[in-house]
């Protein structure tokens, strides 16, 4: 038996819609794999119920035909479903490092994301690798079609959990097909300086980079209480605060002192106008690894 631990993920941050992505410290997905003669799956923890078992509608069964490597699955959740922290993807990135050692494919690190890719499909609909590359690798993520950039990037972070459900459908029907010329300048300036700050490990300009008016305010309108919520965060210490991938969950961007105050004020801003919250302090952690 392989077990493989791979962490919740934050893709986007703000500026970098489907490039930027980066690993969270926790929480994480538990997948176990043994060989088989065919695919199964056993699907345990947050959000369990919600979580296909038949192999072609789970990710980890994708990985496995993709792979051509059936086995006994099973998959302790960490990462609730329809989170905006990369669920979907922990579970794809933990089958596929796992599945590859088990059937001893010598794949790089690239085509580990790509296989993942595939999995992630099956929930979002595309093969975005925004949320895997992160879950495998491990710090912030450039994801490119003509390759993936990894960063070790050493940055404190406060994540939120509203108590409301956005679906990575849902988000990404709401997503602007044209942007005017400003706005574009804009966020690539924003996105430049958060590649900047995370080279640097500097939450000053990793804040300011999650600055975006394309998708985030697309995005942030279907989360109830967000505006609320950035508002406290900031008032807390947070260099910066965005939807984390496609919602409801929100990230924010701080000092190490000021982890657990900024988490405290999302909390406190989703409670003030009635929406229940779960936040946590965190940071940039490692991908998947064997337990």
């Amino acid at each position: 038996m392989i077990a493989v631990r791979a962490p919740a993920t934050s893709a986007n941050l703000g500026s970098g819609f489907d490039v930027f992505g980066v690993a969270l410290d926790r929480p994480a997905d538990v997948v176990r794999v043994e060989r088989a003669d065919e695919t199964t799956i056993d699907v345990t923890g947050a959000g369990a119920q919600y979580i296909p078992e038949e192999p072609s509608a789970n990710t980890a069964g994708v990985v496995a035909r993709e792979l051509d490597a059936p086995a006994h699955i099973r998959i302790d959740k960490g990462v609730r479903p329809s989170s905006g922290l990369g669920s979907s993807a922990a579970s794809a990135a933990a089958a596929t490092v796992a599945l590859a050692e088990l059937y001893d494919r010598d794949l790089t690190d690239e085509q580990l994301v790509r296989v993942a890719a595939q999995g992630e499909a099956a929930v979002s609909g595309d093969a975005h690798a925004d949320n895997v590359a992160p879950a495998i690798l491990g710090g912030f993520t450039i994801v490119r079609e003509d390759g993936i950039e990894c960063v070790d990037a050493d940055l404190s972070l406060a994540v939120c959990l509203p108590d409301i459900v956005v679906s990575t459908r849902d988000a990404r029907g709401v997503v602007p097909e044209s942007a005017a010329m400003a706005d574009l300048v804009a966020t690539v300036g924003s996105a430049a300086t958060l590649t900047l700050g995370m080279c640097e490990n500097d939450p000053e300009k990793v804040g300011r980079g999650v600055e975006d008016e394309l998708v985030t305010p697309a995005r942030s309108a279907l989360v109830d209480g967000y505006d609320a919520a950035c508002e406290a965060a900031r008032e807390a210490g947070a260099t910066g605060v965005t939807v984390s991938g496609s919602g409801p969950g929100v990230l924010a961007v701080c000092e190490r002192e000021n982890r657990k105050r900024v988490a405290a004020a999302l909390v406190d801003g989703f409670e003030s106008v009635d929406v229940d919250a779960t936040a946590y302090p965190t940071g940039i952690g490692d991908g998947a690894t064997f337990v």
